[in-house]
């Protein structure tokens, strides 16, 4: 598993810093401090690439700034003191269930940030939280970011973990709308070294095509760019549907995939001619019957669309035209296509189809999905009086503060709370409102497998990455720390001869085991903890496994998959292209895709009255950038600077229009800023950008607040969200921009 060499050694594992599942070369001296950082070259999928944040995991690892204990907030002075761990999970064990008996189990929430997807203990044992707390205000990142994607697939497909992705590495053309990975590495399409496919995809003689407002890097790579004006893209999707249909070019395939609702589609896209797109798009119509022509003709094409067109009013509708598009050209489930990932390790098995809406929240009365609310109205739920008002908070590796619409306005609710409880390394915009903080231990000191994105991976992989540095003895690991946690929420300590960790596991092993029919090789299961065990056991049930009777072949392993085959392929294992997965992948009651979900075809509604909507003079959207990924990568020396600056991007043309200098003010319904500007042709006019996740003024963390920046969601406004999923509008904010 390592090297040794004099004073140093080498270990291999997987990068956890964004979706991209880069495998690393990791160099640490004898006192198990990261000397150097490499891409791993014999990684199968992503074979010596390695960006920026890969490469300052060790800074990231040793940040000073890092709490390495639990800390207790007095609030009468609103100053911090360093705690045992007992003491904090006995002022849990106090206060928790204190607000609960008093108040009724409604009045607790959880956020959880998008990190936990990231982690083995945010993966398996954060519904032990969720359990213990037993409240519906449930609320994360995911209604931030992709939630628009995740509804469309569940009522297309009938299960919202069934995402179809571009098949990168072999398709002909590619159609991208609001992505930009040559900055984000991708998202909710695992492929590591993006850049370098998409550059093999143009060598190969085919077709990349950006549409975005602004020309980014990966615009800059691309055969064609086309700009486009913030939250329109839904429109320009359903131009090229009309197309498609108006010029008969519709061809599901000859084998095809089983679809039902292809006439609803015909009917429902008559509206959205080209002409009438133009208009709120800004693309020519004869760029839209073409882009319709060509990915028509293409021998193999996808449509792939991402966090810009998710987080914008019409975010759901877009992606599901994205996969519309896919199935009307055939293209869908079909080598070179859009496909599906088979992800290694057994998930969740959905047994009845997707629904949306099952409850409603309190205040605002929007549908639940995926089991949560909109993180929008999270601080409606806080500070509205009455039955269920949620008084305690327990977030998990998040900074909804800086991450959440209207920030401002939640960071406000947040100080109003009896209690709140924050799983976090940092001492943040957020968890500085936290009476109690439980720090998890250094990144290295933790097991690491990606469930949950190697289900949208463009190529079938596996890799396990054991800890690298050892647990420190006084301090327990992040699993321990989520199960003591769960106890104490309900009241109870873990005594000496309890093993919290061990008695969920075995739990959920002994009842996995018995609804398999297989409660006889309990013995069998390895790892060296229950973790590694359950870990060991979802991979022999899940398609490739040694359990399971009809299992995929695996090359390296004859006899079916484990944890052992892992342990022995440090490097990863390559489980071949993606295949077809179709109709066996379907959860829909018809085991048939439902190409026109009734929810769908009703929110066009909407989406036919903006036809004529008038346009703002100045939309506000986010921008990505390579060396960031959320606030909590800003207390990193060698990630801040240079390009990755908190700075207004907005067009020259503009900039002399509203006779700005320097510093302009920019103001929206939610908020108002002062920010630097910086002049920028790549941004179409009347559209202005800021980078999301900065404003570390007064931060306790030493390099973020010397980079402070501005939190670009003072802008933002919690009240609009997409309809259909709850998420979060960050994208065509209306703005006013004044000289400063």
């Amino acid at each position: 598993m390592t090297s040794v060499t004099t004073g140093s050694r080498t270990a291999y594992r997987t990068c956890p810093l964004c979706e991209a599942v880069c495998g690393l070369e990791i160099t640490l001296d004898a006192e198990d401090r990261v000397t150097r950082v490499r891409g791993d070259r014999e990684d199968p999928f992503s074979r010596g690439f390695i960006c920026p944040k890969g490469a300052s995991l060790g800074a990231l690892d040793a940040d000073p700034d890092r709490l390495t204990e639990p800390m207790i907030r007095d609030r009468a002075t609103d100053t911090w003191r360093p705690a045992t761990w007992a003491q904090a999970f006995e002022l849990i064990a106090e206060r928790a269930p204190a607000v609960v008996g008093e108040h009724g189990r409604q009045a607790a929430a959880l956020y959880l940030g998008n990190p936990n997807a990231h982690t083995v203990a945010g993966a398996l044992y954060v519904p032990a939280l969720i359990r213990a707390l037993s409240t519906r205000n449930l609320f994360s990142a995911s209604t931030a970011d992709q939630m628009p994607k995740q509804v469309s697939s569940g009522l297309m497909f009938g299960d919202p973990l069934t995402v179809a992705v571009p098949d990168l590495d072999r398709t002909d053309y590619l159609l991208m709308l609001g992505a930009n990975p040559l900055e984000s590495n991708g998202s909710l399409c695992t492929a590591p070294d993006y850049p370098g496919r998409l550059k093999a995809l143009r060598k190969r003689g085919g077709r990349l095509v950006v549409v975005d407002p602004r020309r980014t890097r990966t615009a800059d790579l691309a055969d064609e760019h086309l700009f486009i004006r913030p939250g329109s893209d839904a429109y320009l999707l359903f131009g090229i549907v009309h197309t498609l249909f108006a010029e008969e070019l519709v061809d599901i395939g000859a084998e095809g995939v089983p679809v039902d609702g292809i006439e609803q589609i015909r009917s429902v896209a008559v509206p959205f001619t080209p002409d009438a797109v133009r208009e709120r798009t800004g693309i020519p119509a004869e760029t839209v019957v073409r882009l319709a022509r060509e990915l028509a003709a293409a021998p193999t094409a996808a449509v792939y669309a991402r966090i810009g067109t998710c987080t914008a009013e019409f975010g759901t509708l877009t992606q599901w035209l994205v996969d519309v598009i896919n199935v009307l050209t055939g293209n869908l489930d079909r080598p070179g296509g859009a496909m599906f990932a088979t992800a290694a390790a057994l998930g969740i098995v959905r047994t009845r189809p997707f629904r949306l809406g099952r409850w409603t929240s309190r205040v605002r009365e929007l549908p639940e999905t995926m089991g949560e609310f909109p993180i929008a109205t999270l601080a409606d739920e806080i500070t509205t009086p009455g039955d269920g008002q949620v008084r305690m908070l327990v977030t998990v590796a998040g900074n909804p503060v800086l991450s959440a619409p209207a920030g401002a306005r939640l960071g406000d609710a947040l100080a109003g709370l009896e209690f709140m409880v924050s799983v976090d390394r940092y001492l943040n915009e957020t968890t500085r409102h936290a009476d109690v903080i439980l720090p998890p231990p250094r990144t290295l000191q933790a097991p690491h497998y990606d469930f949950a994105l190697l289900q949208f991976a463009v190529h079938n992989y596996a890799r396990y990455s054991p800890p690298v540095v050892p647990s420190s003895e006084n301090r327990p690991s992040e699993p321990e720390i989520l199960a003591r946690l769960a106890l104490s929420l309900s009241g109870q300590q873990a005594g000496p001869d309890l093993d919290p960790v061990a008695a969920v596991d075995e739990l959920i092993i002994a009842g996995t085991l018995r609804k398999a029919g297989l409660d006889s090789r309990r013995g069998e299961l390895i790892g060296a903890n229950t973790t590694e065990q359950r870990i060991d056991l979802m991979l022999r049930l899940g398609p490739y496994g040694e359990w399971n009777p009809e299992r995929e072949p695996v090359d390296v392993a004859a006899n079916g998959l484990n944890l052992q085959v892992l342990l022995d392929n440090p490097h990863g294992i390559d489980l071949g292209a993606l295949r077809p997965r179709l109709p066996g992948a379907l959860r829909t009651a018809s085991r048939r895709i439902d190409l026109a979900p009734q929810p769908l075809l009703d929110d066009t509604t909407r989406l036919v009255a903006g036809l004529t909507d008038a346009r703002p003079d100045v939309v506000l959207i986010g921008r990505r950038q390579l060396r960031s990924n959320n606030s909590w990568m800003h207390n990193v020396a060698t990630l801040v600077g240079g390009s990755n600056t908190c700075t207004l991007h907005i067009h020259p043309d503009d900039v002399a229009r509203l006779g700005l200098g320097e510093l302009a003010a920019i103001e929206s319904a939610a908020g108002k800023l002062t920010v630097t500007v910086e002049p920028n042709d790549k941004i179409m006019p009347g559209v202005v950008s800021l980078p999301h996740g900065w404003g570390h003024a007064g931060s306790t963390q030493t390099v973020a607040r010397a980079h402070a920046g501005v939190n670009a969601n003072t802008l933002t406004d919690d009240s609009r969200i997409d309809v259909l999923s709850g998420n979060a509008v960050f994208n065509g904010v209306p703005v006013t921009i004044t000289p400063a």
